[in-house]
């Protein structure tokens, strides 16, 4: 936590300190050869600043030659004369203007290695830390929303290290250089009108910036929140066809568009008063240089070509002057939209590994929830003090109305939150002093709301465990009985799922995550509601091959329909957050209680509905056989 507070100050206190956090990642331990590429664009960076000096030098000899031959010979370095005449002097200014442009080039290219390596350990680093981020996050953020945020940031990274590094020092470099030439050639009083113009362009240009960074961040809120409701809206394409508000989702998105219309309009408007500005301070500077050089030459003080140099020598320090002025702006953009994305990664994981956890070794693979208390909100506790053995190769199964806390025990189990009280054990191990990676490794889960990657059917069983060979996962298909389904299909396993496996039916894609787990093999087996996606037809087939799976494993089943767990060694009643009835199916009926009630309630609803499917079947055939009117 102090690490990201720090980090944060030094953010809040200059681009310096930005400039601090990504020196590392310009500058990278262990690569050599981006540092030679950083030194060798430094030099070219010199190099291309000394000949800008030197082309207005060249103009000025060419110029007094064409116009003054006489005073020309008088003023120009004997060394150059030796070597050329007024016409190799014009051709050595282009020469130099040319060698401008190609050392330039040169050190873009060789840089470019080290700022897109900086920005992509950036945004690996972003990346793993979003993984690394609790459940809880992940269930409050907004997709889309996040994924502009990344993009923006990334973007920004990118900005600010070419920017800095390219733009600001060489412009520095060439000030410098220019301010000493005008002062050795020509007098203090052009250096103070030149310093004067500098500083009030440099003074407005950041001035004006810092107006419009209030203006950029209304406009990435509104850029954000526009493309949050977008994803948002696209992700749930059939709910919103389901109930027809097609008009409506294009309205939330247009008011979010509106907003950034009107933002994105006053930052063009501000950029065009901000570019006026500083056009009118450097053109007032260079037309007081212009008009000093214009008397020293009527008074004989100077000649044409000096006359030549101040314009040509304020030319090109306004061009580099009025790139710093947009690097400014586009640097303190940047860090408007990175600083979204310091945020993130200033986010402390809620779990975390101990600094002294070690590797889980499962033995048999009891599970033990001892007094385990735990709540989302202070206010609102989940679980009261729920205690259970699921000894080693058994299995235990979890009933209960909707709220009553079964998924969470799944989740605590995983340790996607970290209980309040008590305790949870894995062979006597406490789960909160095992690494988090050896924990869910032995986990395997067939969750209730499957989702599945935009890829192949073979990556997602794969998924499962990235090392296995085409024949296990073939294999891991056959144990989930979809293997024939896969088969009949014209791409096998190399068909795609679609965005989340909406090409596949819920009973598809149940059964693919069914081969998943089947394949990562894991010692302990979390089955939450399997098989609520299938019919019943499907789900007596299903049975079968998750019986052969948890065989052997210690497996905790949450269950919405009794008879799927029925087999059970022993069965939990939740209500409230607390066990409030366990033993075996047969204990249990004969109890009379909540769990017989349920299994009443059940087996009255599926006699109803199959009655029903009698009688619609009755009627169908009695329709058909009915002589029809001719």
């Amino acid at each position: 936590m102090k690490d990201n507070v720090t980090r944060a100050a030094r953010r809040d206190r200059s681009t310096l300190a930005t400039l601090g956090d990504l020196w590392p990642y310009i500058w990278p331990a262990g690569r050599a050869d981006l540092k030679q590429r950083a030194i060798m664009a430094l030099v070219l960076l010199v190099a291309a600043k000394l000949v800008t000096i030197l082309v207005p030098y060249l103009f000025k000899w060419a110029t007094d030659a064409l116009t003054d031959p006489a005073r020309f010979l008088q003023g120009v370095p004997a060394v150059l004369l030796m070597v050329a005449g007024p016409v190799a002097i014009v051709a050595g200014y282009n020469i130099g203007r040319i060698s401008m442009a190609v050392f330039q080039q040169i050190r873009d290219a060789l840089f470019a290695k080290v700022g897109q390596h900086a920005v992509r350990v950036l945004a690996n680093q972003t990346f793993v830390h979003m993984h690394g981020l609790s459940l809880r996050f992940h269930l409050e953020r907004r997709t889309g929303g996040l994924s502009r945020i990344i993009e923006r940031g990334t973007k920004g990274i990118e900005t600010v290290v070419r920017y800095t590094i390219l733009s600001t020092i060489p412009t520095i470099i060439e000030f410098a250089l220019v301010a000493v030439v005008v002062a050795v050639h020509f007098d203090w009083t052009y250096l103070v009108v030149l310093g004067v113009t500098v500083t009030v362009y440099l003074w407005f240009t950041f001035w004006m910036s810092e107006r419009r960074i209030a203006i950029r961040r209304r406009m990435n809120e509104s850029d954000t929140d526009a493309n949050s409701k977008a994803i948002d809206s696209l992700l749930n394409f059939e709910t919103v066809k389901y109930f027809g508000n097609e008009a409506m989702e294009a309205g939330r998105f247009d008011q979010s568009m509106e907003r950034y219309e009107k933002a994105a309009t006053q930052t063009w408007v501000s950029l065009a008063w901000l570019n006026s500005g500083q056009t009118i301070i450097f053109s007032l500077g260079m037309t007081a240089c212009m008009i000093l050089s214009a008397m020293a030459v009527l008074d004989g003080r100077q000649t044409i070509g000096d006359f030549v140099m101040i314009n040509a020598l304020l030319v090109q320090l306004y061009v580099p002057l009025n790139f710093i002025g947009m690097v400014y702006r586009e640097i303190k953009q940047s860090l408007v939209d990175i600083e979204m994305m310091f945020d993130l990664l200033d986010r402390d994981p809620e779990v975390r590994d101990h600094p002294d956890a070690t590797e889980l070794h499962v033995d048999g693979g009891e599970i033990r929830f001892d007094d385990v208390r735990f709540q989302y909100d202070p206010n609102r506790p989940i679980l009261k003090g729920i205690s259970f053995v699921v000894p080693a190769g058994r299995t235990v199964a979890i009933v209960g109305p909707s709220g009553a806390g079964k998924s969470t025990i799944s989740r605590i189990l995983y340790r996607f939150y970290d209980i309040s009280g008590g305790s949870v054990t894995i062979d006597g191990q406490d789960i909160r002093n095992v690494t988090q990676k050896s924990l869910r490794a032995a986990i395997g889960m067939v969750p209730q709301d499957t989702v599945l990657f935009n890829d192949t059917i073979r990556y997602n069983i794969r998924y499962g465990r990235i090392d296995a060979s085409d024949h296990e996962i073939e294999e891991a298909a056959r144990l989930a009985q979809i293997a024939p389904f896969i088969e009949s299909l014209p791409e096998g396993f190399q068909t795609p799922v679609g965005e989340r496996g909406l090409k596949l039916s819920g009973g598809e894609k149940q059964r693919v995550a069914i081969a998943r787990t089947i394949l990562k093999s894991p010692p302990l087996l979390i089955l939450d509601e399997a098989t609520s996606a299938l019919d019943t037809h499907t789900e007596k087939e299903i049975q079968s091959a998750l019986k052969g799976v948890s065989r052997d494993r210690t497996t905790i089943v949450i269950a919405h329909r009794l008879s799927t767990i029925i087999d059970a060694h022993e069965i939990l009643v939740m209500e409230k957050g607390e066990i409030v009835e366990r033993g075996t199916h047969r204990a249990l009926l004969r109890r009379k209680g909540v769990y017989a009630g349920m299994w009443n309630r059940q087996r009255e609803a599926e006699a109803a509905a199959e009655r029903l499917r009698r009688t619609v079947e009755a009627d169908a055939e009695g329709y058909l056989a009915t002589p029809k009117p001719v």
